[in-house]
């Protein structure tokens, strides 16, 4: 059969998932990011330019001059591989060029919640949790971080110690208490 009637998986036309799966900003609203990471995504971006993408053209430009394209698996995986890295690069800049880097520890010493605050809070069972609101590309939920647009964060934001707030939760609406608010100390 003709290779004019099929379809090879490295295709240009797979770039449609552009963002599948990655986080989503609220429409008009800014891309908030701590200092801490809005240099980790700079590092990554600059990682992917300046080491992980001229390392992959390298091995398709020499697979490429290895013969028969098709059944080449160090250019099909390296072609697919520099349009993950493409989409990546892509994603980053976008979300670099319109973030708000905002420091939380301006905010050291305070007792109300605001972007950065690490959060003890009880909720009705008595059972007390810990979050930190940070940005929406920079979270890490394993480690109790929450973005600022989670329904978590929307309810303690501007909430001072000792306010009790109402989170709406799939169970139903929760009453909670804030009894700690910390944050970094500056300069650190």
């Amino acid at each position: 059969m003709s290779k004019a009637f099929t379809r090879e998986p490295d295709a240009a036309g797979d770039d449609d998932d552009d963002d599948i799966a990655l986080p989503t900003l609220p429409a008009g609203k800014k891309n908030y990011l701590t200092p801490a990471g809005y240099t980790r995504l700079r590092a990554e971006l600059l990682t992917l330019l300046d080491d992980e993408r001229p390392k992959i053209v390298e091995i398709v430009s020499w697979a490429a001059k290895n013969g028969d394209r098709s059944e080449n698996g160090d250019y099909l995986y390296g072609k697919k591989r520099l349009r993950e890295i493409d989409r990546r690069i892509r994603f980053l800049t976008k979300r670099l060029d319109i973030a708000e880097v905002a420091d939380p520890s301006l905010h050291f010493g305070h007792d109300q919640v605001f972007f950065g605050a690490t959060v003890t809070y009880v909720n009705q069972l008595n059972e007390e949790r810990t979050i930190t609101i940070k940005g929406v590309d920079e979270v890490d939920n394993l480690n109790g971080e929450v973005s600022w647009v989670s329904p978590i964060a929307r309810a303690l934001l501007k909430a001072r110690v000792g306010d009790e707030v109402h989170l709406m939760t799939p169970g139903g609406l929760e009453q909670i208490e804030v009894i700690a608010v910390h944050y970094p100390a500056p300069g650190v």
